[in-house]
């Protein structure tokens, strides 16, 4: 089946629109969004067809930006068959061989959370995810389907990293990465990324989903040290050409 091809109608599915809040990338801006209906399950058929359309999902949630005379938010994934990794993205590898890499179902683990909250008061004090809760992790990053998956990254034992991402039958969907903040030279979010390119080649998976990437906002701006990126335009997926 074409990656570009979906599983089945959207238009039999529900949606609906939040009421305008505010912007979450972009200072001064009201944000809507789009979720799937609450009551359809995030099935892997469902969550493979809106995924090509850009959907994202959180927790239980598929969602995408809708947002009145604004289109900042692009979909952006990388083909991992025509990836070749930077002279920094080589480094990194060389720089983190020392670790081990483990997949774990979309559980709650206290170990996990004691870093994910950690991560939250460390580097973002100053956003909407702060103060961190058992809660919110829950319902943000656990899912029991079996596409949501966590991967782990030891030293030694000792818990640096994990990333949230899930297995489409067209590529591997990146949710979200926290980290010890002591390891900033390890760039561990970075690693996760290719990481999970990693990952994807070896199971002979197309693509890498990286979310959304705004031009304007300067926290996503490594999302284009990933070359070939390619970004959704309208239901075509055409290639990304840096600024």
């Amino acid at each position: 089946m074409s990656s570009n091809t979906p599983h089945q109608p959207v238009q039999d599915l529900r949606f609906f629109l939040t009421v305008p809040h505010a912007c979450s990338y972009l200072e001064g801006r009201e944000a809507t969004t789009l979720f799937l209906d609450p009551q359809e399950s995030p099935g892997q058929g469902v969550y493979d067809s809106l995924a090509l359309l850009g959907f994202r999902r959180s927790g239980r949630h598929l969602y995408r930006p809708h947002c009145e005379g604004c289109s900042a938010c692009i979909s952006v994934r990388i083909p991992v068959a025509a990836f070749s990794p930077n002279r920094t993205q080589r480094r990194l590898h060389r720089r983190n061989a020392d670790l081990s890499l483990g997949i774990r179902p979309a559980v709650y683990d206290p170990e996990h959370y004691a870093l994910y909250a950690r991560y939250i008061r460390t580097r973002h004090a100053d956003g909407d995810m702060y103060p961190p809760s058992h809660e919110q992790y829950r319902t943000f990053l656990t899912l029991d389907q079996p596409y949501a998956r966590l991967l782990e990254f030891r030293l030694a034992g000792r818990l640096l990293a994990v990333t949230a991402f899930d297995r489409l039958d067209h590529g591997l969907s990146a949710i979200y990465t926290f980290f010890d903040p002591d390891q900033e030279r390890r760039s561990l979010g970075t690693f996760a990324v290719l990481s999970l390119i990693d990952l994807a080649q070896r199971r002979d998976l197309p693509h890498v989903y990286l979310g959304y990437w705004i031009r304007e906002c300067r926290k996503m701006a490594y999302k284009q040290s990933f070359q070939p990126l390619e970004r959704l335009e309208g239901r075509r997926w055409q290639r990304l050409i840096p600024s």
